[in-house]
């Protein structure tokens, strides 16, 4: 349930990026125009980035998953974006992607854990605030979304930009 309404919730950022809602394409430059040599993308930073929006989405628990939602439709609708932009784009972060994109839907679930047992609890569908098996649960979420985005964020560092080096030098 909790996996199902992230994807949901990033989904619809995704849906977003890639109707053109706000004309983004006057934003942003044209993929053959992008220089990687204009980046400083190191494992590090890349996955000093990744890790704050998931502290944003598993921490968002504690904000009634205010923040986990918005952070699920803010963080569709670069993919939206990218698949509006075409195969190029796409087969780009293709890579580091398929790691990433489930690590942010993990980390959505683990952000709606804790509000979504208060929930539950309040209409009277469970004795106890948070079990021990809650937190348990939110816990290896967060963990596996953590390990996810690690493995990403290399990834994205040592074979993503290999490629876009290769690719858009040519």
């Amino acid at each position: 349930m909790l996996v199902l309404t992230s994807i949901v919730f990033f989904a619809s950022g995704v849906i977003i990026g890639s109707c053109n809602l706000f004309e983004f394409e006057n934003k942003i430059e044209p993929v053959q125009d992008f220089n990687i040599n204009n980046f400083k993308l190191s494992f590090s930073n890349i996955l000093r980035n990744n890790l704050h929006v998931l502290l944003l989405l598993i921490g968002g628990s504690f904000f009634a998953g205010v923040p986990t939602f918005f952070g699920l439709l803010i963080n569709g609708i670069p993919l939206g974006i990218i698949i509006r932009l075409g195969r190029v784009a796409l087969f780009l972060t293709l890579p580091h992607s398929i790691l990433e994109i489930p690590a942010i839907i993990t980390a959505g679930a683990a952000g709606f854990k804790i509000p979504y047992e208060i929930i539950r609890y309040l209409v009277g569908r469970k004795e106890q605030v948070l079990t021990r098996e809650d937190v348990k649960e939110y816990l290896t979420l967060a963990l596996i979304s953590v390990v996810l985005i690690v493995i990403a964020a290399w990834i994205e560092a040592n074979v993503t930009l290999k490629i876009a080096e290769h690719f858009l030098s040519k």
